[in-house]
């Protein structure tokens, strides 16, 4: 283990969330950022949230008065972006992650860590379909009612998901030596 982050950040596995932000859909629209920071107020009141902030993101925060809102909770810490190591220990190490990114929906489902995305869609359907990821969208209550459904089972319903395995490599070098020959 060559990441230091929990220790340096003060942090215990399980007993935090880990959040990424930065679609201008989620950070661009003030509806829809206020109604993720909304659930968030909630959340961070019973579970820090640790934020690696997109620098476009937290530009966006300084031009709003949204800034007043994040500054009024205390365990939505934004840090600065991490390194992958250390990003990706943040992750393996949280109780869930919310986010909206495609790669990080497919990240939590490798590391079997529940995802709650931030967008009405996903480009990896297949983290719904098996139970890894719950897209929430950017409401208030639908965040809230996927946080508290998830706090109160501890758990989404996951599998592994087919051919995720770490083993694609081998799988290509297979199929290209029986299409050479």
């Amino acid at each position: 283990d060559t990441s230091s982050i929990l220790k340096t950040l003060g942090l215990s596995k399980s007993k935090y969330c880990t959040l990424t932000l930065h679609r201008p859909s989620n950070v661009d629209k003030h509806d829809s950022f206020s109604g993720i920071l909304d659930a968030l107020d909630h959340i961070q009141s019973d579970l820090p949230i640790i934020f690696p902030i997109h620098p476009r993101t937290r530009l966006k925060i300084q031009q709003t008065s949204l800034n007043i809102k994040i500054s009024s909770m205390p365990d939505l810490r934004l840090i600065e972006p991490l390194g992958y190591l250390d990003f990706i220990k943040l992750c393996s190490s949280s109780k869930f992650i919310m986010t909206d990114s495609g790669g990080i929906q497919e990240e939590s489902s490798i590391l079997n860590i529940p995802c709650l995305t931030l967008r009405e869609n996903t480009e990896r359907p297949i983290t719904v379909k098996l139970g890894t990821n719950r897209i929430v969208g950017t409401s208030t209550e639908r965040i809230m009612s996927a946080y508290k459904e998830l706090s109160s089972r501890n758990t989404l319903k996951s599998k592994i998901i087919p051919l995720w395995d770490g083993k694609a490599t081998q799988r290509i070098i297979n199929i290209l030596r029986l299409n050479i020959s």
